[in-house]
């Protein structure tokens, strides 16, 4: 009984930690969230929203962290 007064703040802080370590995955590295970033990015550039520079700068960091969800879903399939 003790034991789980002392521990049951420690296990909130790591559910807690878990769930903003699963929501900041999910902004970086969701196929499906960076496909739409990237629509949307390009629809502010059609609209000249968004300079060149700022589009490719985007693009760019956008189609890196792309790359980084395709290795890591592929190494889901092989695992």
């Amino acid at each position: 009984m003790i034991h789980k007064l002392f521990t049951s703040p420690f296990n909130l802080v790591v559910k807690v930690g878990e769930k903003v370590q699963d929501e900041v995955d999910k902004e970086l590295y969701d196929l499906e969230h960076i496909q739409k970033k990237l629509v949307h990015l390009e629809m502010m550039y059609e609209l000249d929203e968004i300079d060149d520079e700022s589009y490719k700068k985007q693009e760019n960091e956008l189609m890196n962290r792309y790359e980084i969800a395709k290795k890591r879903e592929m190494e889901q399939w092989y695992e």
